[in-house]
């Protein structure tokens, strides 16, 4: 009988042919790429990144700036915790810790030369619960629900504005000067709700001109945000280079008269850099006007 045509003898000399076996992109056999090597595989974040003028891509993060980033992230969600269980001191201290944390990440990373694309998402997430969700849910919680719905339609007008700041200062880097901001910093924002928040609750100001107050301070915090108007960045200071001895004279005298009152102070401090911008906008239109007569 005759063999069907597609069929062939079976070679005893030469061995069967081997399957085909796969191999993961580390080099290793589906059986030893244990679940943990192929979660840090699956999860890696690859960027592309532009070093000695050519682009290559890299992967994985920077630990240390993105430490601080997460820790400012925390602080932020602690002061939204502690607002609704009460603790409005606590809140506002730590939304001024986040701020602190938050301005360190970004000399962190320029000083080690770790910046990245991930990093500054990142940095812009925290910042917008830290500075803008916490801020305003810790005024709504404590002062600005007593208002109605007035309260919780300016505490989303504050919310947004952060958002909307956030967002323009992402796209707008590189194109304008860095001495200056182009609007209120979110955090300099955050730390005036949050300096008001503690003033006022410390002296148990809740009497409904204080309720007002406080809508105003909020309204004109995130209007501020989204304005043309100029801050100071003081990005231009040389933290690396000597200074004066009065200078960190100055400095600690600074701490120890923030530390006699701190919420006063706080909001004295920022109270003031709030309303350079308008005032200092003023003075530049002032001086540009033509005389009059």
């Amino acid at each position: 009988m005759s063999q069907d045509s597609r069929t062939t003898d079976h070679d005893p000399a030469r061995p069967a042919a081997e399957p085909a076996s796969k191999t993961s992109p580390e080099g290793l056999p589906p059986a030893e790429e244990d679940l943990a090597a192929a979660f840090v595989r699956e999860t890696e974040v690859i960027e592309e990144a532009v070093e000695d003028g050519k682009k290559v891509r890299r992967k994985g993060i920077y630990l240390l700036p993105n430490l601080f980033t997460t820790s400012a992230l925390f602080a932020g969600f602690f002061a939204i915790v502690a607002g609704i269980n009460g603790d409005f001191t606590a809140a506002a201290v730590a939304i001024f810790i986040a701020m602190v944390l938050d301005g360190l990440d970004g000399r962190v990373a320029r000083m080690t030369n770790t910046q990245s694309a991930f990093g500054a998402e990142y940095d812009s997430l925290s910042d917008m619960l830290s500075f803008g969700a916490a801020p305003a849910l810790v005024a709504f919680t404590w002062i600005l629900q007593d208002i109605g719905k007035t309260g919780w339609v300016v505490a989303f007008l504050y919310v947004a504005c952060a958002a909307l700041r956030l967002a323009r200062f992402n796209v707008q880097i590189g194109s304008i000067d860095k001495k200056w901001f182009i609007g209120l910093p979110s955090p300099s924002a955050a730390a005036l709700v949050a300096a008001s928040i503690w003033t006022f609750h410390s002296f148990d100001a809740e009497a409904f001109g204080f309720k007002l107050l406080m809508l105003v301070i909020v309204a004109a915090a995130g209007v501020l945000m989204v304005s043309n108007i100029r801050y100071y960045s003081f990005k231009d200071i040389d933290l690396k280079g000597p200074v004066p001895f009065v200078v960190l004279l100055a400095i600690v005298l600074g701490f120890v008269v923030i530390s006699m009152q701190p919420s006063v102070m706080l909001l004295l401090l920022f109270g003031a850099y709030v309303a350079s911008g308008p005032v200092m906008a003023v003075m530049r239109k002032m001086k540009h006007a033509p005389p009059a007569g």
